[in-house]
């Protein structure tokens, strides 16, 4: 039989991936908001006057889909834009009131699901979990900016069984 892809570990982290964004988005909608969204308002909790382009940056996002979103969540009042003091074409992102009221839910949100996504996992297991998908993380981040060929060297799959 030939390659299953099915058995790998990246098709089961990009099911588990899939799962979690259909969760999140259902229980997300209930407040208003769309998957990814939730990302920038966190990010704008963590540091409230971000530019769009310091956003995407954090996000690892395109600028225009940060404009997308910030124009979406202004016109829902989460946000809102202002004229940077230093550089008045500059435009900075804030939390409105309804932006930082929504902060509690999207942590419920994020809470409920990592409690369902980690049930009968050991505090252990999961440390262990974490330290492994921030790797993986890595290991995708460097393949993305052009470490292919070192990657492709320690690569399981050329590899005799």
């Amino acid at each position: 039989m030939g390659f299953d892809h099915r058995r790998t570990v990246t098709f089961r982290l990009a099911q588990a991936a899939h799962i979690y964004r259909v969760r999140a988005g259902s229980r997300l909608s209930r407040i208003e908001l769309h998957s990814g969204q939730e990302n920038l308002l966190k990010a704008l909790e963590a540091k409230d006057g971000q530019s769009m382009s310091d956003l995407a940056s954090v996000l690892g996002v395109q600028p225009p889909t940060v404009t997308k979103m910030i124009s979406r969540l202004a016109a829902q009042d989460y946000v809102e834009r202002r004229a940077s003091k230093g550089d008045g074409r500059q435009a900075m992102v804030f939390l409105t009131e309804r932006g930082q009221k929504a902060i509690s839910s999207i942590d419920k949100v994020w809470k409920r699901i990592e409690k369902d996504a980690l049930a009968g996992i050991d505090d252990k297991d999961r440390k262990r979990l974490r330290k492994l998908l921030r790797q993986v993380e890595r290991n995708l981040g460097a393949a993305a900016n052009g470490d292919d060929k070192e990657l492709e060297e320690k690569s399981p799959a050329d590899t005799p069984a």
